[in-house]
């Protein structure tokens, strides 16, 4: 039978991106959606570039829904939380960082009478 690995798991949510991250003991692989994720100088990795633990977890995640950089905060977001559940005492540096703090925007709804949320039909004078 597989032996079963131990991994910290956490949500990040931005906008309509969801994605579920687990940190793994290891040598620093990032896997999203079953793809290896090669640029460790990206968006994604900040929050173990402030805890000093670039290269010491293996990072696979599930991204569903959203834009490619949606996608990409929401990563971020879950990795944020998975490190505050391995080492509290990281919450205050993350934090200052703004990387703990999910980001509330959302898209507009359009509105009846509108062409988008706030965007109305040309008006002319004559």
């Amino acid at each position: 039978m597989a032996e079963k690995t131990k991994y910290i798991g956490a949500t990040g949510r931005r906008k309509r991106a969801v994605a579920r991250v687990r940190l793994i003991k290891g040598k620093g692989a990032i896997t999203i959606n079953g793809k290896e994720f090669t640029d460790t100088y990206g968006l994604m990795t900040e929050p173990l570039k402030l805890a000093n633990v670039l290269g010491a977890y293996d990072i696979s995640a599930q991204v569903a829904g959203g834009g490619s950089i949606a996608q990409k905060q929401a990563i971020q977001l879950g990795i944020a939380r998975a490190l505050i559940v391995l080492d509290s005492t990281l919450k205050p540096t993350l934090r200052a960082s703004g990387m703990v703090t999910r980001d509330p925007r959302e898209k507009e709804r359009k509105k009846p009478g509108l062409k988008r949320a706030r965007r109305a039909p040309q008006w002319s004078k004559r």
